[in-house]
């Protein structure tokens, strides 16, 4: 293939050394020409003399701490946007996960932006747990000179809105920091919200007087460079497999779902997840619809179907219907504080129909808002299932204040998808839950019910690269016979070699009841040894209880099998915590 020139045969360079330039150009990646461009233009301006009176004292670039606690990714990932903007604003950041902070050091931030998420019901996130309670505890240092603001995500589904930000924006201050820039709280659509106080932010901590500079220096962001990152733009899947992993007398219903992709599957690794975009139950948008005066508005239901999120229940919802309708009960109803309690368990619906109110269409945006999609682990690895994803989804059911309920998204894929479908989804990476780098590290799983998604991931991910080390699965869910969600995929696992052990727990099929974390007090002698001989430890599945029970067993195994006092059988476990050797994905 003929080579095109780039330089002019004009160029002020022997035609030899065109030749030469045009080969090297030719396959240069535009970042290596923009740090060329750069280099060559700082070269230029170092060889010019400049006047003595012109030329400033060399400075530091500012420091900014940028601290985050997150537990589905949006926190660190703005905490890196943040750090881009600052960067090119005379900053020398510095991103600090809460989880491996060391808090001697925070009093040498000066500049500090905090961006926080929200666990369940004021939680904080499950890795950043340890790091918070230091920095809500008694030995916390004092942080005068310190500027600080503090971004805080949340959910309004939950009671607790952004507890954890609201809750280290007081301890800072408490500390004897300045808040630079005023606390946000933000939903689940906090995109737009985030970036404009990521900006604001910058503006109000950056230094005084911006860094001076001489010549025609380009500045190049190196860390961002193309392809650092896999995309996360939505992309339409077809459904090539829907298949219920329960039995026909199981009383759940657990849903195999295998997703193929025109143009090949989103780059994910063992561990990441796929959100996916629901829709509503359309009985339940008809219902919505009657009880606010909209029946018949047939693109308001489109809208309803596939972009509001219309099960939502919260006192900002309250809030809104109340200033949107000028209903005095709805508002009593929160100026008495009693929104709280009467809002468990229930729904949009349940304020619609207990107020009753003329709503526009509206006033029926500005209450709900945008209907977020719904995070599932991925279920395979690339290397065995080529350019699929595979996803396993429990359907959610129940009743409450006399009126059945349903999951948004686990029954738009059990009731509503069926093979051939389309749906939208969108990658999420995690690289908090990955596997050892070294294949041949032991590792332990533990993962009841659909918390055994991503282990099935890394089983059919080490055996495709004839991973050396050994793999653990601790497996539970309600019966043997109906409930042994890949029960043939285990077996032939233990039996080629790329599974080594299964601990099963089935909590229905004896009198009492028997969990993971009940196995893993069995075999602590084993799970001791093993971690003791550097394998790592992974949980998936529930945060409000089995994961919670699951740290707590094996901090007792420590405590009995290495004869410890709880506390140093705690700082055990908290210190596998922070080499990254116990990991957890729970919802």
């Amino acid at each position: 293939m003929t080579q095109v020139s780039l330089l002019p045969r004009s160029a002020p360079f022997k035609e030899d050394d065109i030749a030469r330039l045009d080969r090297v150009l030719g396959g240069a990646t535009p970042l290596q020409r923009a740090w060329l461009a750069g280099f060559l233009a700082g070269l230029d301006a170092g060889a010019q003399p400049v006047p003595a009176s012109a030329v400033s004292p060399p400075r530091a670039a500012e420091p900014l701490t940028i601290l985050f606690a997150s537990e589905s990714g949006n926190s660190e990932k703005l905490a890196n946007d943040a750090a881009k903007l600052a960067r090119r604003s005379g900053f020398k950041p510095r991103v600090v996960d809460l989880a491996e902070l060391d808090l001697a050091e925070l009093p040498k931030a000066k500049h500090l932006m905090v961006i926080a998420a929200t666990w369940g019901e004021g939680e904080p996130p499950g890795r950043a747990a340890s790091g918070y309670a230091d920095l809500m505890g008694p030995n916390a240092p004092r942080l005068d000179g310190v500027d600080f603001g503090v971004l805080a995500l949340g959910d309004t589904a939950y009671v607790e809105f952004c507890a954890i930000g609201k809750a280290i924006d007081a301890r800072l201050a408490e500390l004897g920091a300045r808040r630079a820039i005023e606390r946000v709280d933000l939903d689940l659509d906090f995109e737009k919200g985030a970036a404009a106080w990521i900006k604001g932010a910058v503006e109000k901590l950056a230094p005084a007087t911006p860094e001076p500079q001489t010549g025609n220096v380009v500045a190049v962001d190196f860390a961002g460079r193309a392809g650092a990152e896999p995309s996360r733009e939505p992309v339409t899947a077809e459904v090539t497999e829907h298949i219920n992993l329960n039995s026909s007398r199981s009383a759940k219903e657990t849903i195999h779902l295998a997703l193929s992709f025109e143009d090949g599957a989103p780059a994910y690794e063992p561990g990441d997840s796929l959100e996916l975009y629901p829709e509503n139950d359309p009985a339940l948008v008809d219902q919505v619809l009657k009880a606010a005066g909209l029946a018949g508005d047939d693109a308001l239901r489109r809208t309803l179907l596939s972009e509001r999120d219309i099960t939502t229940l919260s006192p900002a919802t309250i809030d809104r219907f109340a200033k949107a309708t000028g209903h005095d009960e709805a508002r009593r109803l929160l100026d008495s504080g009693e929104a709280r309690a009467w809002i468990e368990g229930r729904q949009l619906i349940d304020l619609l129909e207990t107020y009753p109110a003329a709503l526009s269409a509206e006033h029926l945006g500005d209450i709900t808002r945008p209907l977020p999609p719904r995070a599932y682990s991925i279920a395979s690895s690339r290397k065995e299932v080529g350019e699929e994803a595979h996803l396993l989804i429990a359907a959610v059911r129940y009743a409450t204040h006399g009126r059945a309920r349903t999951g948004v998204a686990s029954t738009h894929v059990a009731d509503r998808t069926r093979t051939g479908a389309k749906l939208k989804v969108r990658l999420k990476p995690n690289r908090h839950f990955r596997l050892p780098a070294d294949p041949a590290t032991d590792i332990i799983m533990v993962g009841p019910g659909t918390g055994v998604a991503p282990f099935r991931a890394f089983v059919q991910e080490r055996r495709a690269v004839g991973a050396t080390g050994r793999s653990w699965l601790f497996f539970g869910d309600r019966h043997f016979t109906h409930d042994f969600l890949y029960q043939l995929e285990w077996q032939d696992a233990l039996e080629d070699g790329s599974l080594t052990r299964i601990d099963l727990a089935f909590s229905r099929d004896q009198p009492e009841k028997i969990y993971v974390q009940d196995r893993i007090r069995a075999r602590r002698r084993d799970v001791i040894d093993w971690l003791e001989g550097g394998a790592s430890f992974y949980v998936c599945g529930d945060a409000k209880a089995m994961a919670k029970d699951v740290r707590k067993a094996l901090v007792d195994a420590f405590a009995d099998v290495k004869a410890m006092s709880p506390e140093l059988a705690e700082d055990a476990v908290r210190k596998l915590e922070r080499d990254r050797r116990y990991l957890t994905d729970v919802y």
